[in-house]
Order: C-alpha cells, then sequence, then structure tokens
C-alpha cells in the first residue's frame, strides 16, 4: 500500500464504512478502515436491502452474491391485527427504473462478510481490527487518528481525509463538534427472531408485513432463514423483565397462539431515536450513516440510507482526491441531509403514525388513504418508488 499519509482514514466498519471503504479502492485510493471490535458484527441487525442499494452493491460485484443468500420479496403489506390485509404494494411496479425490482430480505452480516472479502483481496484496502479509535483531528492539508490497540498501546493514524462512520455514538461527530439534534422514542423496541412459520399461521402474509392495532403494532419480516418480531415495549420496564424469556413466550402467543412453545433464536431490546446532525462536514473529516443520521427501522430506511450517504460522499471525494476544490463536499452535506429529514427521518415517524394509530376514525382515514394508492396504478408506483428511496435519490439531483 502507498504511503501512511497518502489514504483516506476510515473509521467504523459496519456496512457504511465498508461500502465507502469498497468504493474507493474500486476508484484507486488506498484506504484505512480502523475498527474497535475483533470481528465484525455477525448479529442480525438490518435485513432490508432497497433497490437502489442494490444497484449501488452492483458496481461492486456483490449484489448478485447478496439476491443468491436472500429473500426476493416482490410485495409488502400493511395489515390490520383483526382486519387482516389493508394494502399490498407492489415492488414489481420498478420494472425498468432499477436492475432489481424487489426488495431483498438478507441478514446484514452477509453484506459484511462479502465487503470484508472485497477488502481483503485488494491490494489498497486495509482493515485494522481490535483499534479503537479515541480521537480525531485536522491540519490545512491532513487528517489524523489516535488510537488504542487491544494490548493497551497507543499510536496515530495519518491521511488526507477522514470518514466518521462509527455509528449513533460516534467519536468523530463529537470531535468535529456536530450536534446530534432530534428525540428519543418513547417505547423500547423489542425484536425476536424464531423459527415459527408465520407464513402458514397468517392467511395471506407476505414477507414483509407493518400490522397496525390500537393497543399493539408490529412488524413481521421474513428472512431465508427465519422469522423477526418486532414489537413496540413499555420504557418503564426493565431490559431483565423485557427479554424474560417467560414474558418472549407471553409477547409471542400474543401475536399467534402456538401450542408447542416459540423457538426464539435471537433476541434484542433498545432504545429508538430519531436524530440528524447538524453538520456532516468540517474540513477534511466527514459524517455517513448513523453517525450522521439515525431513525426507527420501520421501513427499512437506517442502513439502506447509510449506504446511500457512502457513495454519495465516495464519488465526491474520488473527485477532490484528483484535484477538485475542497469546498465542493459541501455540496454532499447539502444532499445527505436534506434526504435525511424529509425523506428518511419523515417516512419512518409517517409509518410508526399509522401503526400507532389509536384512534378508530383516523385509522380508518389511514386505512382508506393506503386503499385508495393501491387501487391508482401511477400513485402505487410513486409510493413505491418513494418508499423504495429512488425518488430521494432522483431529488437530490436538484440539490446545488
Amino acid at each position: 500500500m502507498s504511503n501512511d499519509s497518502e489514504a483516506v482514514l476510515v473509521v467504523g466498519a459496519g456496512p457504511v464504512g465498508l461500502v465507502a471503504t469498497a468504493s474507493l479502492i474500486l476508484q484507486g485510493i488506498p484506504v484505512k478502515l480502523i475498527e474497535a471490535t475483533a470481528d465484525l458484527a455477525q448479529d442480525l441487525r438490518a435485513s432490508t436491502f432497497h433497490p437502489p442499494t442494490l444497484d449501488f452493491l452492483d458496481k461492486l460485484g456483490i449484489a448478485k452474491k447478496l439476491v443468491d443468500q436472500g429473500l426476493v420479496c416482490k410485495n409488502w403489506q400493511f395489515r390490520d391485527r383483526k382486519k387482516g390485509v389493508i394494502a399490498t404494494f407492489d415492488v414489481g411496479l420498478l420494472e425498468g427504473e432499477t436492475g432489481f425490482p424487489f426488495r431483498l430480505q438478507c441478514e446484514q452480516w452477509k453484506l459484511t462478510n462479502a465487503l470484508r472479502e472485497f477488502i481483503d483481496n485488494h491490494p489498497d484496502g486495509e482493515l485494522i481490527t481490535k483499534t479503537k479509535a479515541e480521537t480525531v483531528g485536522q491540519t490545512e492539508d491532513s487528517v489524523w487518528v489516535s488510537v488504542i490497540n487491544e494490548d493497551g498501546s497507543r499510536e496515530k493514524f495519518e491521511g488526507r481525509f477522514l470518514i466518521g462512520s462509527d455509528g449513533a455514538r460516534s467519536v468523530v461527530r463529537k470531535a468535529i463538534g456536530s450536534e446530534f439534534e432530534g428525540l428519543t422514542i418513547p417505547e423500547i423496541f423489542l425484536v425476536l427472531s424464531t423459527n415459527f412459520r408465520y407464513e402458514n399461521a397468517i392467511p395471506d402474509l407476505a414477507n414483509i408485513a407493518y400490522i397496525s392495532d390500537p393497543t399493539e403494532w408490529l412488524v413481521l419480516l421474513r428472512t431465508l432463514s427465519l422469522w423477526r418480531v418486532l414489537l413496540p415495549t413499555n420504557p418503564e420496564h426493565s431490559e431483565d423483565f423485557i427479554m424474560d424469556p417467560k414474558n418472549v413466550e407471553k409477547r409471542l402467543q400474543a401475536v399467534v397462539p402456538s401450542s408447542e412453545p416459540y423457538d426464539v433464536v435471537h433476541k434484542t431490546a433498545y432504545k429508538v431515536h430519531e436524530r440528524v446532525a447538524n453538520k456532516y462536514i468540517k474540513g477534511r473529516i466527514f459524517l455517513a450513516g448513523d453517525a450522521a443520521h439515525i431513525n426507527n427501522p420501520l421501513g427499512g430506511m437506517g442502513m439502506n440510507g447509510g449506504i446511500h450517504d457512502a457513495v454519495n460522499l465516495v464519488e465526491k471525494l474520488a473527485k477532490v482526491w484528483h484535484g477538485a476544490p475542497l469546498e465542493s463536499m459541501g455540496r454532499y452535506e447539502r444532499q445527505r441531509r436534506k434526504v435525511a429529514i424529509e425523506t428518511v427521518q419523515a417516512q419512518a415517524l409517517r409509518n410508526r403514525a399509522i401503526l400507532n394509530a389509536t384512534d378508530a376514525d383516523q385509522r380508518s382515514t389511514y386505512h382508506a388513504e393506503l386503499q385508495g394508492i393501491v387501487a391508482d396504478k401511477q400513485k402505487h408506483k410513486e409510493y413505491v418508488m418513494r418508499s423504495a428511496m429512488i425518488t430521494s435519490l432522483r431529488e437530490l439531483e436538484e440539490v446545488d
């Protein structure tokens, strides 16, 4: 690899940092990717890939690999817990707009593995694990990261630019003095993964289903190997209470009664935030993914939006690397902050509002609106274009 300071430093090897790294080395730009953990996360986390994300990953040569390891979903549903299907949205209407006219349900770790292999096999990519970034800084023409290694030793990496893709508690975001503006949603989200066959127990169930109810909404997501159940949970309960196997069993039995106890493969509970950093850029340092914005998972926009950040950022940074003015990076912030606020956050909050509605008239209005969209082919396609994040990418071209 070229000398240490002639590289882009990327902090955080989640999907966003990995995509940024792979995209940069594809452009002939050397990268040092710094990750605190020994192994990249193998847990379930995100599982929905939207069509334009697959279009981007196709340029890295890994989209088809993911499709082979995932579940192709041509449609998704809004349902009512008592009434059943309210509206089924046809992602197949995107034929001709994308190379992947479907949602792909595929565990995030499969993407991580494919990208890691891509980076490990490239001479310009270096993944440095078990190395925690403590502070970052910059001069007029360089950046640096001070790290602490697993053995307690400290060292400093230098480069020309730095990308902070180090998640919601981002060290990089704090270092550039960016405020993480927004709110924390009151309920805790409990996500349970089970081998129970919901497709056999619930009539006409799509592989992705958002299920509204005045007392307890839920989301059912299928992957190749199992189903994931997302349930809102009282934040006053302790984590021990929420995760207690007896309480988990009771929650699942309330979704669909089963004579056999539920086989829970994985469970996690987390607080949900809606936040967007007030600045994504300071000089030669840039934020992407959860370091820049976080939102509720309803609609699967978090990981996808973060990957779109990485692609947009690299596209512009490659030009700056080759001589374009550093000021031209400002467009990255203007474009991606707009999407984070007006598309990702707005859509995720709207999805939650529809699921969470308790008033009977309001629920009827939402349901009628969704049915009206599906019944009108043009509105239906426009809705799917927006929910699949294609519209937001096209609208960005209008942002100077």
